[in-house]
């Protein structure tokens, strides 16, 4: 499953691989320390190659998480078998609101992302899989 993080914390950025690793999530992750650079990187592969899972940080310099959901929406259409989902330490209420402006968004998670949080996750695919 190609995974994708997108967090400018090194340390996030290196538990939320290594939990996803542990709990065998996939061996495709590639990590972004930049919104920029990852919607580059999407946006450039998006009709052949698009990710099935992003993992994405809300407070972020230059491009934050909603700026980076706004730069995607043009393309939803190519999005529609792909997850994505929150990371955030904030516990800012507003946040799980401003989740439902975006439909391709499927969950907001607190950070350190869990291992119960990726079984979660795994469940929920293998019960839109039967």
């Amino acid at each position: 499953m190609k995974t994708f993080i997108i967090d400018d914390d090194p340390i996030s950025l290196f538990l939320t691989e290594q939990t996803l690793r542990v709990e065998g999530f996939s061996e495709d992750i590639c990590c972004f320390m930049e919104a920029e650079a990852a919607l580059n990187h999407i946006t450039s592969d998006i009709r052949n190659n698009p990710p099935d899972v992003f993992f994405l940080d809300v407070n972020m310099p230059y491009m934050n998480g909603w700026e980076f959901l706004d730069a995607l929406r043009p393309y939803a259409g190519q999005l529609t078998e792909c997850r994505i989902y929150i990371l955030t330490s904030s516990l800012d209420i507003s946040d799980h609101e401003k989740v439902k402006e975006y439909p391709f968004v499927h969950r907001l998670f607190h950070k350190p992302i869990s291992n119960e949080d990726v079984q979660v996750i795994l469940s929920e695919k293998r019960s839109e899989a039967n």
